[in-house]
């Protein structure tokens, strides 16, 4: 893993709303980034969109690209190039695309696809949330270091990946990471992207204020923020009740994989109503049939690494000496089991496109 390798990868964010096409050269982006509508629900669209984008940044390179490497939202066989599946971000999708080798033949250079929240899960840890959580925990004095991280993105679907001791988790399927199809806490019939989404807020704020207007999140935020007229405790809690059901999921994996957690997309914009009610699911208990027991919900304590006091916090830990028996060394050793969940700071699409460009290197190799 060299990001500082001059080879120049271009790359692609293919959200279900949006295209975000760029290139990199040693880990960082050569190109002002260009975005195209996804045209979801339009093969031929969406596909002349694809091949626009890439040209459009082919023109701008000072030198050929060695590969493309792209992150796409929901099942596929990546290693195959094939897009597969009932994808509900891309029902133009459905039955199967072939687009590793309809865009290799078109650009005649190797094509990497993967899953969005696998390449933003690695992006994150290779120049994200991970080394910016690690280095301030050094800066602390902590004796505390992380290795494993999970990360979910929160837009128009709801997508994870996970990243153990620097590597990245693809699966035996090529599912590794996927939480879209959790369980979802308040409907246990239906997927957790249902309560994860765009549409999950927009259909709640419909829900409870009655208003059919077709208002979209950041119309929500602001009614929620008083920016705008509307029912703020409907907007208020719309945002709320996405936080608790990936509150739920993000528990469960957090449990399995034992790593920090960073979020990332568009909805984290309104992450202040979102985080009270995610980090009470994360920290609430669990008990026994007898009563007489009480568990957390996961196994560490958990906390907000954006709140600077909870960072403080997490960074002191529970520290201590322990004499070595029959000798005057001690040893540093911090007992306190813990997690935190931090929002991103270098935002999904740079985390995806890094995390596409050193995916698609260590494959080259």
């Amino acid at each position: 893993m060299d990001m500082q390798d001059s080879r120049i990868v271009m790359t692609l964010d293919a959200g279900g709303t949006n295209f975000v096409f760029s290139a990199l050269q040693g880990g960082n982006h050569i190109v002002t980034p260009l975005r195209l509508p996804a045209e979801a629900t339009d093969l031929d669209a969406c596909l002349n969109n694809l091949v626009a984008g890439f040209k459009g940044v082919l023109a701008r390179l000072p030198a050929k690209p060695v590969a493309i490497s792209f992150a796409f939202p929901g099942p596929a066989d990546y290693q195959s190039g094939i897009i597969s599946g009932d994808l509900p971000n891309f029902p133009c999708f459905r039955g199967g695309v072939a687009m590793g080798p309809y865009l290799k033949q078109i650009f005649d250079i190797p094509v990497f696809i993967n899953n969005d929240g696998s390449l933003f899960a690695y992006g994150e840890a290779l120049t994200g949330a991970l080394p910016y959580v690690n280095a301030r925990l050094r800066e602390m004095g902590s004796i505390k270091q992380f290795n494993n991280l999970i990360g979910f993105t929160l837009g128009t679907g709801f997508g994870g990946g996970i990243v153990v001791d620097g590597h990245l988790l693809i699966g035996d399927n090529a599912t590794g990471g996927d939480v879209y199809c959790l369980c979802n806490k308040k409907y246990p019939d239906l997927i957790a992207e249902e309560g994860v989404s765009i549409r999950a807020v927009k259909r709640v704020y419909r829900e409870l204020s009655g208003d059919d207007t077709a208002l979209e999140p950041v119309d929500i935020y602001n009614i929620a923020e008083g920016k705008a007229a509307g029912d703020r405790e409907a907007a208020i809690a719309s945002f709320a009740e996405l936080g608790e059901i990936a509150g739920d999921v993000i528990a469960t994996a957090v449990t399995l994989v034992d790593g920090i957690v960073v979020l990332g997309g568009g909805l984290t914009g309104a992450a202040r109503y979102i985080m009270p009610s995610l980090l009470k699911e994360m920290r609430r208990t669990l008990g026994t049939f007898d009563g007489q027991k009480t568990f957390g919900r996961v196994q560490m304590k958990v906390f907000d690494l954006d709140d600077e006091q909870e960072f403080s916090r997490f960074a002191l830990g529970e520290q201590v000496s322990i004499p070595v028996y029959g000798s005057n060394a001690t040893v540093d050793y911090d007992p306190q089991k813990r997690t935190g969940v931090i929002i991103s700071k270098q935002g999904a699409s740079h985390s995806v496109a890094a995390g596409a460009y050193v995916y698609a290197l260590n494959h080259l190799q």
